[in-house]
């Protein structure tokens, strides 16, 4: 069996949870993460998100949205600055794992879009910058992997 990439939400529910962090910053993640959803078929009311203190706060948040099971997929996004203390090593590796490990555990589509960076600038890079639109990227990541689940479940 071969699986193709397919990029059409039409009909899916996506929830977006969105750290509070940076909010000048996260707004260049948000806004084009939920025009990519809606870009490639995901209804605009089909779209719920949900603002977290912090990165930190993702996965527990994440988890309640699947529990609901109103969600094909959820979209984490945040952002991570490293600062002078180990406080940055806790909060991006306890993130990242929390989302993966739900998205195992669970079978639902959890994408992990929080940018783990150095200083502002990095960030910038990487939200609509040099180095690509990773609120873009992560949305349109999330339906593909739904459209993947869906396919090898023969749907």
């Amino acid at each position: 069996m071969k699986y193709e990439v397919d990029q059409n939400g039409d009909g899916m529910r996506i929830g977006v949870l969105a750290s509070r962090w940076y909010p000048e910053l996260m707004a260049r993640l948000v806004e084009p993460a939920l025009n990519a959803l809606e870009r490639s078929g995901v209804a605009p009311e089909a779209i719920d998100i949900a603002r977290v203190p912090g990165s930190f706060e993702l996965p527990a948040a994440a988890s309640k949205m699947i529990e609901t099971g109103r969600y094909d997929a959820i979209v984490c996004l945040g952002i991570v600055i490293r600062g002078e203390t180990s406080h940055y090593d806790y909060v991006a590796g306890e993130s990242a794992r929390g989302i993966a490990e739900l998205a195992i555990r669970t079978g639902t589509p959890v994408l992990n879009g929080v940018l783990t960076c150095e200083n502002r600038r990095q960030v910038e890079a990487r939200a609509g910058g040099g180095k690509g639109d990773k609120g873009a990227e992560v949305a349109i990541a999330a339906i593909e992997m739904v459209n993947l689940y869906r396919q090898m479940e023969g749907r």
